[in-house]
């Protein structure tokens, strides 16, 4: 598959990125959006408090977005986002479909993460064996047995990625959620799949010592990684090195231009912290997408 160049990359289908995809593209520069719109917290959302505008459904809210964004020019695509490393002045991006975006500028728009199952031993065993990044614990875990749940491109990259630490990988999902490479990938590899299953408690005292299924199988692992829908501000911004927000550790910190800490970076949304409403959402998007379009048109 052949590497592609974009001027913007935008991580997120939510209003912020689509706003931010919006307002880059009208700047005459080259704009791919990444990320599945059924993923926002807007999709399931019935607003009435967004103004000069009547009360409306998230879903037509999207599906509008989605067109209004497609009709300037911006290029949009139903992936995730797995990898994000610096290449030169620019940023290589890699997808969940094996694809290579090289960008000029990005913006990050993938919203926050709301990864809590709810379920018996997750609070008190938090990191007693419990967590929600492979890329941040999974060292903590070799050669020792662990499960992953979800079904998105989080937990299947993140089981694959615990393939060469652990010594044994489950994964645990009600279905599988992602691209058909990624899901080839994942049936090439020696991790076991627990499809159509659920968690229903996290047992252990101290430490993790199984994950009890709903058709009441018990997993016996060390650890547990809950990773659900994709890859969030914690993982991706981990590993590019963004900084994130000193007293949580689970926001970016912008500036005023919605810049990040690093050149050619922007976020936007949920993904900067509360509140969690579209009218910041769209703000945030509008002055991240026209700062960023000016970036990359100075790198020529």
């Amino acid at each position: 598959m052949a590497r592609e160049n974009f001027d913007v990359v935008i991580m997120g289908a939510g209003p912020a990125g689509l706003q931010a995809a919006i307002h880059a593209v009208r700047a005459k520069v080259s704009v791919l959006v990444l990320g599945r719109p059924g993923q926002s917290s807007l999709n399931k959302a019935h607003v009435e408090n967004y103004c000069c505008l009547p009360t409306f459904a998230g879903p037509q809210m999207l599906a509008d977005g989605r067109r209004q964004a497609a009709e300037f020019g911006a290029v949009l695509r139903d992936e995730d986002v797995v990898e994000v490393t610096p290449e030169g002045a620019a940023y290589l991006v890699r997808t969940e479909g094996g694809g290579e975006v090289l960008a000029k500028a990005l913006v990050l728009a993938m919203g926050v993460s709301r990864n809590r199952l709810g379920v018996k031993g997750e609070k008190e065993l938090l990191g007693k064996g419990v967590s929600y990044c492979v890329d941040c614990d999974g060292g903590f875990y070799r050669s020792q047995p662990v499960a992953v749940v979800g079904g998105g491109s989080a937990a299947v990259s993140g089981a694959l990625t615990m393939l060469f630490l652990a010594s044994q990988v489950h994964l645990v999902c009600r279905e599988l959620e992602v691209s058909e490479v990624l899901a080839q990938r994942l049936q090439d590899s020696a991790v076991i799949l627990h499809q159509g299953r659920w968690p229903t408690a996290i047992q252990g005292q101290d430490q993790v010592r199984g994950l009890l299924l709903d058709d009441g199988q018990t997993l016996e692992v060390s650890g547990v990684f809950i990773e659900l829908g994709a890859k969030g501000a914690v993982q991706l911004a981990g590993g590019l090195g963004v900084a994130l927000d000193p007293e949580t550790m689970r926001y970016i910190a912008t500036d005023k231009r919605q810049a990040t800490n690093l050149a050619g970076v922007w976020a936007a949304g949920d993904i900067t912290g509360p509140p969690w409403q579209m009218a910041k959402a769209v703000g945030e998007g509008c002055v991240a997408g026209l700062e960023a379009a000016a970036y990359a048109k100075r790198l020529g």
